[in-house]
């Protein structure tokens, strides 16, 4: 039977990839919008083996609000992955970079892309 592991995101989210690279075979994700709702399963849910939840980014730094949640939880940290995060502009087929007025994404993905997206005069959301 595989572990149902709590994680935020949905399928195909990088949560889903470490989910994946930490437990191997042996891992179905339980969806969650929001890292508190990360805890909420792992502490709540009897079905839930754990949870996978970023706690650190290599170009963003430490994200405090998620020491805080384990912090408070009582939760413990087990072990960690290192994940190789690659991000992709994606755009309708036929439509140029000098096309692009906006970027919506996530506000972590953005800061991932910094450096490409800060050469370009696109409105960031």
């Amino acid at each position: 039977m595989k572990k149902k592991i709590a994680i935020q995101g949905y399928e195909g989210s990088f949560h889903q990839l470490a989910g994946i690279e930490y437990f191997g075979e042996d891992f179905e994700p339980i969806c969650c919008a929001t890292f508190k709702e990360v805890v909420n399963q792992v502490k709540n849910n009897p079905d839930c083996y754990g949870g996978v939840m970023a706690i650190e980014n290599s170009i963003a730094g430490s994200i405090l609000p998620n020491y805080n949640l384990i912090s408070k939880s009582g939760l413990q940290i087990p072990g960690e992955i290192y994940l190789q995060i690659d991000q992709n502009l994606l755009v309708n087929p036929g439509v140029k970079l000098e096309d692009i007025h906006e970027v919506h994404s996530h506000h972590m993905a953005l800061l991932q892309c910094a450096d490409f997206l800060e050469t370009r005069p696109w409105r960031l959301i």
